[in-house]
């Protein structure tokens, strides 16, 4: 793969989605960079770099932009997919402990703050011609709650104004930013059964677009992007 190939990195790259969207962005010609708790450091080949990551730690977000830039160069498209969440009791939201909080707030919100921050100086420095794509794997806690998800709750809707600032800010420079979100054909959640397929189908889709489209994009598996109205 050449050099001057465009570089993704995808942080939090698990199992379903993680794996699927690296798969897309491959066969789109992309290198590849993969951070994640669980990131095998050896493995790591002069196209597709795995860099041992924690997120509840914000500091190894600039570490892992770093790393990046040093071994492949500035990544042109950014996928955060980590997050963190601990049931609560409906009827005891408040019975959270401050570390669980504390920590999961972190992954789920100051970490993809620090994220896009890097990509955007990142972006800067690309030429127009580059995709320059910030991508945040959400879902629908950033518009209803559902009590036994409070934290994850909390940290979605956070990071869910995060990204609709950046794009209405920085949509004029070219950069995109957006909060993908899949949902049940009716608009309800998908609390089990998310498709990776589906995700990183939608995610080149948005790296390959000119211009930023809508922020929030809810989506359908085998649809595609669909709006639904905010319950």
């Amino acid at each position: 793969m050449s050099k001057t190939s465009p570089i993704v990195l995808i942080l939090g790259a698990g199992p379903n989605i993680g794996q699927s969207v690296t798969r897309a962005f491959k066969e789109k010609g992309y290198r590849v960079a993969l951070a994640s708790r669980r990131a095998e450091e050896a493995e790591s080949t002069s196209d597709e770099i795995y860099i041992p990551s924690d997120f509840s730690d914000s500091g190894a977000i600039v570490n892992i932009f770093s790393k990046v830039k040093a071994l492949l160069g500035i990544p042109s498209v950014v996928v955060y997919n980590a997050s963190a969440v601990t049931f609560t009791p409906p009827d005891d939201p408040l019975s959270l402990s401050l570390a669980d909080f504390d920590q999961h707030l972190k992954i789920n919100t100051v970490s993809p703050f620090v994220a896009a921050q890097q990509a955007a100086t990142g972006f800067a420095e690309l030429p127009d011609t580059a995709s320059r794509t910030f991508i945040y794997t959400g879902n629908l806690l950033n518009t209803v709650t559902v009590p036994k998800f409070f934290d994850l709750g909390v940290g979605k809707s956070a990071t869910a104004q995060i990204i609709e600032y950046a794009a209405t800010a920085y949509k004029d420079r070219g950069f995109k930013f957006y909060y993908g979100d899949e949902r049940n054909a009716d608009g309800s959640p998908m609390y089990t059964g998310l498709s990776g397929e589906a995700h990183a189908k939608l995610y080149v889709e948005l790296a390959e677009g000119k211009t930023q489209g809508p922020w929030q994009q809810t989506f359908v598996n085998g649809v595609g992007y669909k709006h639904f109205p905010v319950a």
